[in-house]
Order: C-alpha cells, then structure tokens, then sequence
C-alpha cells in the first residue's frame, strides 16, 4: 500500500506580494527614501509590520527590491529605447521616452530611481550608494551602446561616448526633478526635442 503524505503547507499570506511591492515603490516613489516612514509604507501596502519583514526584509530591503521592479519593467525606459537598431532611435526613445514616462499620471511625477535619493543625508549612505552604482551601470550601458554605434559608423568620428553618456543622463536627472516639481509633457518634451536634435546635428551620420 502506498502512503501519501499531505502537503506540508505554510501559511498562506493574506496579501498579494507583488501588489504592496508595487504600493510601496510608488511611496518611495513619490516621498523618497528617507521621506517615507514604515508606517506609510504599511497602510499602502494593506499589510502589518511583521508581514512586511517577514515578506520583504527591514525598509532598505524593501526599497531594494521595489527599486529592481522599477528598473526590470519590460516597458522601463531603457528596454523599451535599446528595442531600437538605429542609435538616432535609441536617442530619440530614452529623451522623449523620459519626458512621456516621467509625467505620466498613472504613477508618481519624475524617475523613480533619481527622486528616491535627492535628499539622502549620511544615515542613508548605503542606500544612496547602492543607488549611485545603478546609476553608474546604466551609465555604462548608454557608453556601450554608443561605442557600438560609433563603431558601426552612426556616430561621427567626433563623438566622445562617455560624454555623450553623460549628456543624457545629466538631462535625465534635470527633466526628473523638473517633472516631479510640475512640469508638463509640452514642456519636456520642447527640451527633449531640442537635444535630440543637437545630438543628431553634432554627432549622427545620416543614414
């Protein structure tokens, strides 16, 4: 005769996991790092404090793992602009991508990743770092992706990678804090235009 064991089932959680990560990155989101408390943070998500530890860690692990579903989005603007072949594409995805993304009403104002840390003093130092070395690989994939392009003769001889890297993270960072301060999709997307074709102009090779 064979003896079937019943499942060993743990207690089931009384909430959707993936929903309160969702809750609280639009807390963070809209409050920062530092600026959110546990308590906002809980009444978000619909849950108790020890089903946030027991679930997702202390509040930095949790802003960690809210931070990589920003970042992971099939739709998050990077995947979304490297979809492209043509570098002139690439370009024209990640700054008028940034200005549609970063004042759509459907969540926080501004990029997630870049308003969570404006404010970060010293207690925070490991989140702002933690931070600062996303920042830096998404630096590296714009310096990549350029260097492939200027290898492939789309970019002009001219053309300095890293720098223009730096040029669009640094309009990143500006049209963030503008978008979360309230400015418009017009009013982005004016500077967002007026980039795209400077770089176009200074750097791209017509096809």
């Amino acid at each position: 005769m064979t003896i079937t064991k019943a499942a060993c089932v743990g207690r089931p959680r009384g909430f959707d996991i993936d929903l309160a990560l969702e809750q609280a990155l639009n807390i963070f989101w809209r409050h920062g790092y530092e600026g959110t408390s546990l308590n906002e943070l809980t009444e978000a998500m619909g849950i108790k404090k020890p089903s946030l530890y027991a679930a997702f860690g202390n509040k930095e692990q949790l802003f960690l793992k809210a931070i990589d579903l920003y970042e992971n989005r099939p739709d998050s603007l990077f995947n979304t602009a490297f979809k492209h072949q043509h570098i002139a594409d690439v370009v024209r995805g990640l700054l008028l991508g940034a200005a549609a993304k970063f004042t759509d009403c459907s969540h926080p104002q501004g990029c997630a990743l870049i308003n969570s840390t404006l404010s970060c003093s010293e207690a925070s130092e490991s989140i702002k770092q933690a931070v600062l070395e996303r920042k830096a690989r998404h630096k590296l994939q714009l310096v990549t992706r350029f260097e492939q392009a200027k290898q492939q003769g789309e970019l002009n001889a001219d053309c300095q990678p890293a720098v223009l890297a730096q040029l669009i993270t640094t309009l990143f960072q500006g049209m963030s804090i503008q978008a979360s301060e309230g400015a418009s999709i017009e009013e982005l997307l004016q500077i967002a235009n007026m980039a795209v074709d400077g770089i176009l102009i200074l750097y791209i090779n017509p096809k």
